[in-house]
């Protein structure tokens, strides 16, 4: 059980590798399929339940440029595991190559609560929190759009753009009243 680390190996050309963690597993592999369609570029999606990685093929597993973890509202057990992952990576991934994606936001089950403790953990981390829609095919084109856009940057296809400056102008923050009860 090893730490995901962001520069321990080297790049390849124009390509990109992402790493899609969700639990559940509803919108991983429709919001894979999407993102090898739609580019110019080669993406090598990689999916998982939850970190840590297998350590058997550690060899081969190629650098992961960005590391996406996909949380829905409705589950708490999607929201512990995302937590329980974060311990497994590097602290260099939080410099630009970690986002955080919500789906279910609308869903009139989810608990404000819930909603509130993903923005927050997503601000702790400086990282961008994305919304999607999971349920048809024009939200997983936008999500698809969203994260190909942070990928390129994150994987240095886009010259004069850092992964660590983009995170700064997408990331997560939370306002000063979200402690404040909500009087809705």
């Amino acid at each position: 059980m090893s730490l995901l680390k962001p520069f321990s190996k080297l790049p390849c050309l124009n390509s990109a590798n992402i790493l899609l963690v969700e639990s559940d597993e509803e919108f991983q592999q429709s919001l894979a399929d999407a993102l090898v369609d739609e580019t110019d570029f080669t993406v090598n999606v990689r999916l998982a339940k939850s970190l840590p990685l297998p350590v058997e093929n550690e060899e081969s597993r190629p650098r992961i440029d960005l590391v996406v973890f996909i949380i829905n509202l409705t589950s708490e057990l999607s929201f512990q595991s995302t937590e329980a992952s974060l311990k497994y990576l590097d602290p260099g991934y939080f410099l630009g190559k970690v986002c955080f994606m919500a789906t279910n936001a609308r869903n009139a089950s989810v608990p404000t609560e819930r909603l509130d403790a993903v923005r927050k953990l997503a601000a702790s981390l400086h990282c961008p929190l994305l919304f999607a829609e999971d349920q048809t095919p024009d939200g997983v084109a936008n999500a698809t759009e969203r994260l190909l856009t942070i990928l390129k940057v994150a994987a240095g296809l886009v010259p004069m753009a850092t992964p660590l400056y983009l995170s700064n102008l997408t990331r997560c923050t939370v306002p000063l009243d979200i402690d404040q009860p909500s009087f809705d």
